[in-house]
């Protein structure tokens, strides 16, 4: 049980230093061009999902997301007491992540973010987001397991911008982003919004799919 939970912390580790760190580069080389400074964000934040998925997968199923792990508890691949320390250690895996970032680029290692995101434009971003990664994730791994990492990397990336939330689809993530005043960040009081979203949304994609993928059952 000691490999897995740390390969979730080590993989949320690298997700929020990249998230994050990408965010702050791309805003201070982008000149003030946010399409720009996007564009720097996706990229990098679709290229570590291929890489620690690829990586982490075989120690962990690489989750690196409270959501994932409530849709592989909800479909009873994941036993209750491995899913709670998942989610701990997801968490404390993403701060510490976004501490990383904030160290490399010589910010102040706790901030508070500033950056309102609320609304039902927001929220329905969240809940899209949620939904498609989800599918994504269950599709890939009945039909082409192999195919997960390029998957989930590409979808990120093209949530990333079709997505009125820039897709934050982790509730670990969220977390994460509401303690960096930068780039990526998010207001703590709107954190429970988009949390409650990816939740909602992570369960409705476990039952929708469970229906279309394992109808063959019965």
């Amino acid at each position: 049980m000691i490999r897995p939970c740390f390969a979730e912390w080590l993989g949320t580790f690298f997700l929020l230093a990249t998230v994050i760190g990408s965010g702050i580069m791309a805003e201070n080389l982008a000149g003030g061009n946010v399409a720009i400074a996007l564009l720097g964000n996706t990229i990098p934040t679709g290229a570590i999902l291929y890489v620690l998925i690829t990586m982490l997968g075989p120690v962990s199923g690489a989750h690196f997301n409270p959501a994932v792990t409530l849709v592989f508890l909800i479909r009873g691949e994941i036993k209750p007491g491995l899913a709670g320390w998942f989610v701990i250690m997801q968490i404390c895996g993403g701060l510490a992540g976004m501490m990383a970032a904030h160290l490399m680029f010589d910010l102040p290692i706790w901030q508070i973010s500033e950056k309102a995101r609320h609304g039902v434009g927001q929220w329905s971003g969240e809940l899209i987001a949620t939904f498609g990664l989800v599918a994504t994730i269950l599709a890939c791994v009945k039909y082409r397991v192999e195919a997960v990492p390029a998957a989930v990397g590409l979808y990120i990336t093209a949530a990333y911008w079709f997505t009125s939330s820039t897709s934050f689809a982790n509730p670990a993530v969220t977390v994460a982003r509401s303690f960096t005043n930068s780039f990526a960040g998010i207001q703590p009081a709107d954190m429970p919004g988009f949390i409650l979203c990816q939740l909602i949304a992570a369960t409705i994609a476990a039952l929708v799919m469970g229906w279309l993928l394992d109808g063959d059952k019965g």
